[in-house]
């Protein structure tokens, strides 16, 4: 037990300094090329920290085995925006820009409802099958081709908060190689000693699973924006979050359903409610409260949604 309390520290340890090394070296990259930060954190570290959910869900569509798939994302995403941004939100109010008002954050919830709509053909319009298949796969990958065309072409390096110090181009992407490797094996030495732990303290399968196995894979997304916002870098965390909800509807989706259709038999009709309103309320903290921010109380609120969606999922265990 003691060993593996040590590989539960090291393995946070791993994420803590991966992230400070990602956020710095993305930050530099970003000055270098005249990129905004978002534009960073959308693209290199929102794609970087969802390696795991890529990994994780390719895996479950080679073996045919749909819930892991898509299970694994809509439960990626709610965490991601709800207790990720919640508790990003509550360390540094963010800024919202004009373009994440006007196209990001509306794309994240037009992704997000693509989703839904596609997966739940038979059961909104009565034809083909609930689920994804090839032809939506390519349809959601010919999306996320769009967008990242979109999103370079409106770059905004004015939009760049506290500029990070600028480095050499290959410390800098030594620091993101380097700060990726951090994350994904710390948080993968974290999940695997953790769940060790729980099971030796005699937690049931499903309780570990809705928790740790469920969160450990949004455990690169949470460090990096602890960090971010720590750094006063709040564009970069919201570029992350997005960045990695797009992802992992669009490519990682996308993606498994054309290396096998994906079935959403199995999905629940309340998760996939609570990932259209965690996209909702995103939206709608832009108009109030704090117009432009995504404050204090629009994390209180996130974190109270994602505590009652947890509330749920533990009483019908």
């Amino acid at each position: 037990m003691i060993l593996t309390v040590v590989l539960l520290l090291a393995g946070l340890a791993l994420i803590v300094f991966g992230a400070d090394a990602l956020v710095d070296g993305a930050s530099s990259v970003a000055r270098r090329f005249g990129l905004s930060e978002f534009v960073i954190g959308l693209t290199i570290v929102g794609m970087g920290t969802s390696a795991p959910e890529m990994v994780v869900s390719f895996i479950g569509a080679f073996h045919g085995n749909a819930d892991i798939a898509i299970g694994n994302v809509v439960g990626s995403n709610i965490f991601n925006t709800l207790l990720i941004l919640g508790l990003t939100a509550l360390i540094l109010p963010m800024t919202v820009t004009p373009s994440n008002k006007k196209r990001d954050i509306p794309v994240n919830i037009f992704v997000t409802a693509l989703l839904v709509v596609l997966g739940l053909e038979k059961t909104f319009f009565g034809i083909g099958n609930d689920g994804l298949s090839r032809i939506d796969g390519a349809i959601l990958m010919t999306v996320f081709i769009l967008y990242m065309v979109m999103s370079f072409k409106g770059n905004h390096p004015d939009e760049e908060e506290n500029p990070a110090p600028m480095k050499s181009i290959w410390l800098s992407l030594l620091m993101i190689a380097g700060g990726l490797a951090g994350l994904i094996f710390g948080g993968n030495l974290f999940v695997d000693n953790a769940t060790a732990i729980a099971k030796a303290l005699g937690i049931s399968d499903k309780f570990i699973a809705i928790t740790i196995l469920a969160g450990g894979t949004s455990m690169p997304e949470l460090a990096t924006c602890v960090v971010a916002a720590a750094k006063k870098k709040g564009q970069l965390a919201l570029g992350n979050i997005i960045g990695s909800n797009v992802f992992n509807i669009l490519l990682i989706l996308g993606g498994s359903a054309l290396i096998h259709p994906l079935s959403f038999v199995g999905m629940n009709y309340v998760d996939l409610g609570v990932l259209m309103l965690s996209a909702i309320v995103l939206y709608t903290a832009t108009f109030v409260g704090r117009k432009d921010k995504i404050d204090r109380l629009d994390g209180s609120l996130f974190l109270v949604i994602f505590a009652a969606y947890m509330a749920y999922l533990i009483y019908n265990l």
